[in-house]
């Protein structure tokens, strides 16, 4: 420790008032070797208590007489003064070490026949010979403050004569100096005991030897919130004066003494529990008030703190030479404040021009040859005779490269235009090949959809399946009809029209044993469905972009059913088996006593007895279809599968079916707003669906597949588009058919494609929402290249925009006369088209001639 202080003497030696702490070199500020105390609460405490000239007298008095009651620790006790010169090391040490911290200073009891600590002190005094302090550095201001604690032996003994002439601390040093004729630190802790009486609580502190007991009841006053009148503090029996120190008891430096804590007034104020105060954790979040840049105001700034793991980085600092004190760079996460530019003008005469100068200068090559002479011999084998050429001049010279330039040009010239051309032969290649891909695809997808249709005629499940046969049928009996009264008359004419009517007739009856067919296996799809849907686990996304999936008790139940189900209709079972299924059945029926269950329980008791009897399974058929429709039934009720609730068309609560109900004249049945079909121009609500079916599969036969299918991607087109479109979304299919047979005449108005499956509808003005005067029936590749237009004049011209608003306004005109479309148009047209009232050409108002009174 010793060494370790010395080399801390040795590093401040006061040449200047500071010196820089290299990063490197320099350890962690709590490292031991540094003999500082890095702690910013201490330093600060430091700063703010700078001792005086007497106070500093005192502690350099202080520290040479500690060093020697050490030393001789085992001798009598020695008070004269000369005694002081005679330990130059530990005097030296002492005063080197005065602003190290407490815990950092070796111990106060030091052996003088320790032959290891006799060489670390002669090894100290070789060292301190090097580092004297000359005569006007004694004089230095910062020294006449009390700042410079670390002086030599000489500066030592003369501020020790010194110190007792200070009238401000007689008494201050009088306690030093019989603090160190007894051989005990003031500033030594020692450990006491406090017993709070009469609980018997035992608080342990560590305290200064030269704390008296008024500071105790002090700490212990603000500690226990009690008067310090009130508390009396005991030692031995004996009640110890507010005077008295901790060194007076005759505890030793790490010692331990036990005192007694009582009240004074123990009924009215007695000893409450000693509870230690709690860790102050700092909050996440604080409130910072900052001064405003114009510094009119604060402002309330809220800062989030961020607690880091990692030990912040030593990034060096400074040591005062003087006094010892480091101080320790740091760095903030803040950013600085940008400085204001300045606005003044300055000029200044110096330029940056640099005089360059182009010299010539040729360099001497040397170069060695070797010919054959007497005691040597070169070999002439590989030699070669040179034979000088022509002569070439620089006129010469300099053609000659001219033309070996435009030479490279030529061929440079020339690889540009092979690679050139090379480019458009790849060009055209890719687009050939493109145009070959998209025409094979085009034709793969129509005969697709060729053998997609044939399969739905032949084979019809659902609705619209029925309504393209429907089509068929009636588009091949007009073509019939047409031919006939083309080709025959009279009773012929009568005759095939009897026989096409007997045809028709055969082909609807085709038709309905097909729907027969299709409703059976949609119903056992539909029955399926529902099953599976009740039976379906809860599903939610998470936020990694997973789905979860839970069952409830409703959902177990709704699987448990789903699978009795399922088993009391598969085919092929034998009888045990069969029997093992009907007893299940039986046993999850019988949990609800009601009229349904004992049906199924009846139902159930005589097939099994008719199996035991040995029938036959074909005549079992329509028992167990009876079976399998009362379960349907069971499982169907909400009472019995709470799942089913959700699923049900018609509502458990009676109340709710007032509510949106219609009534329809064709079936006459009341019926929800949802079994209505409604376009945009009807005023009333007319048919249900059903009886729209059954009128058109009777009479007009129309197939509306493919204007549904046209307005599904229009309707999908509209949403990407993001836009707040809603015209697109009120159309139904009969507005559709309308506006591309009427308006547009059922083809493309730029190639005159007819197929309908090609055909799109997309708007006009891609900046203006979908509405049937802002659009234009396009194929599909076509629809492509207009969308890629950024304006309309690009790619068309004057006649066919004419022609395309011609159009539109025709379109406008039809769909204005609809109710709800015509509050649309009011409301997107608003002062630019209905504010004038008058005539409109294309959407344009047109303002009236001033009239003559």
């Amino acid at each position: 420790m010793a060494d370790q202080e010395e080399n801390i003497v040795e590093e401040t030696q006061p040449t200047e008032n500071t010196e820089i702490i290299p990063n490197e070199e320099q350890p962690a500020p709590n490292d031991e070797t540094t003999g500082v105390e890095a702690s910013p609460g201490d330093q600060t405490q430091n700063d703010a208590e700078e001792p005086t000239v007497d106070d500093q007298t005192i502690e350099e008095t202080q520290g040479t007489e500690e060093n020697v009651a050490e030393t001789v620790e085992d001798q009598p006790a020695v008070t004269e003064q000369p005694e002081v010169s005679e330990q130059p090391a530990a005097d030296t040490e002492q005063a080197e070490t005065d602003d190290v911290p407490k815990e950092d200073q070796p111990s106060a009891e030091v052996k003088g026949d320790d032959p290891v600590e006799e060489k670390a002190e002669d090894a100290a005094e070789e060292q301190r010979e090097d580092v004297k302090i000359d005569g006007e550095e004694e004089s230095n201001p910062v020294e006449e403050n009390g700042s410079d604690l670390k002086k030599d032996q000489s500066t030592e003994t003369k501020t020790t004569e010194e110190a007792p002439h200070q009238d401000q601390e007689t008494t201050t040093a009088e306690e030093m100096k019989t603090e160190a004729k007894e051989g005990v630190s003031f500033d030594a802790t020692a450990t006491v005991k406090f017993v709070l009486m009469p609980s018997g609580q035992v608080v342990t502190l560590a305290c200064t030897l030269g704390q008296t007991v008024l500071q105790l009841k002090e700490h212990f006053s603000s500690e226990l919130k009690m008067p310090v009148s009130t508390i009396i503090l005991m030692f031995d029996g004996k009640v110890l004066p507010d005077d008295t120190i901790l060194a007076n008891l005759g505890v030793g430096p790490n010692g331990t003494v036990q005192l007694e804590m009582q009240s004074a007034d123990p009924v009215s104020t007695p000893i409450k529990p000693y509870r230690p105060r709690q860790e102050y954790h700092m909050p996440d979040v604080i409130t910072v008030k900052v001064e405003s840049e114009d510094g009119k105001g604060y402002t309330d700034v809220v800062v989030e703190i961020e607690r880091s793991t990692k030990k912040k980085p030593f990034l060096g600092g400074y040591r005062h030479k003087s006094t010892g004190i480091e101080y320790l760079n740091a760095s903030a996460q803040t950013m600085p404040k940008v400085r204001p530019p300045n606005v003044l003008e300055r000029y200044c005469r110096d330029t940056q021009t640099v005089h360059q100068i182009n010299k010539p200068q040729q360099t001497a090559n040397d170069m060695a040859t070797q010919m054959t002479k007497i005691g040597v011999y070169v070999s002439n084998m590989e030699d070669k005779l040179m034979v000088p050429g022509k002569y070439t001049s620089a006129d010469e010279f300099h053609a000659m490269r001219w033309s070996k330039i435009v030479i490279i040009q030529k061929y440079y010239r020339r690889w540009l235009a092979r690679r050139y051309v090379h480019k458009l032969r790849e060009e055209k290649r890719a687009r050939v090949e493109w145009e070959r891909a998209e025409e094979l695809r085009k034709k793969k997808e129509k005969e697709d959809r060729i053998k997609k249709e044939f399969e739905r005629r032949m084979n019809p499940n659902s609705k619209e399946d029925f309504d393209l046969l429907f089509h068929a049928l009636e588009k091949w009996r007009q073509e019939e009809i047409d031919r006939i009264s083309n080709t025959l008359t009279g009773a012929e004419r009568k005759a095939a029209l009897c026989m096409l009517l007997d045809q028709e007739t055969q082909l609807l009856a085709a038709i309905d044993r097909h729907k027969l067919e299709a409703d059976k296996s949609n119903k056992t799809k539909r029955i399926q469905d529902f099953l599976a849907k009740t039976a379906s686990p809860k599903k939610w996304k998470s936020k990694d972009g997973k789905y979860l999936e839970m069952d409830t008790p409703y959902t177990i139940r709704a699987k448990e059913l789903q699978d009795i189900y399922n088993s009391i209709n598969m085919k092929y079972l034998t009888q045990d088996e069969r029997l093992d299924v009907l007893l299940t059945l039986k046993h999850t029926v019988k949990e609800h006593d009601c009229k349904l269950t004992q049906e199924i329980i009846e139902l159930i008791d005589r097939e099994a007895d008719l199996l035991m009897r040995g029938v036959k399974e074909d005549n079992l058929d329509g028992l167990r279809k009876r079976i399998s429709t009362l379960f349907l039934q069971y499982i169907k009720t909400p009472t019995f599968n709470p799942e089913a609730s959700k699923l049900l068309k018609v509502p458990q609560d009676p109340s709710t079916l007032r509510k949106n109900i219609y009534f329809c004249p064709s079936c006459n049945n009341y019926l929800p707003s949802t079994e209505f079909p409604l376009s945009s121009n009807s005023t009333n609500v007319g048919k249900c669906r059903r009886c729209n079916k059954i009128d058109n599969d009777a009479r007009v036969r129309q197939d509306f597949s493919h204007y549904r299918y046209m307005l599904k991607s229009l309707r999908r087109a509209e949403e990407t588009y993001n836009d707040g479109s809603e015209i697109a979304f009120l159309l139904q299919e009969t507005d559709l058919r309308y506006l591309v047979e009427n308006i547009w005449n059922g083809q493309s108005v730029l190639s005159a494609w007819e197929d309908l499956y090609d055909l799109v509808m997309i708007r006009w003005n891609k900046h203006e929402e979908w509405s049937p005067w802002n659009c234009i029936l396009l194929t599909k590749d076509e629809a492509s290249a207009h969308d890629k237009l950024s304006a309309l004049e690009e790619g068309y011209g004057q006649v066919f925009i004419h022609k395309i608003k011609q159009k539109q306004t025709l379109a406008r005109n039809y769909f204005s006369r609809l109710p709800g479309m015509a509050e649309i148009i009011r409301q997107r047209a608003g002062q630019r088209d209905m504010g004038s009232r008058g005539p409109s050409v294309a959407g344009t108002a047109v303002s009236r001639m001033p009239q003559k009174v």
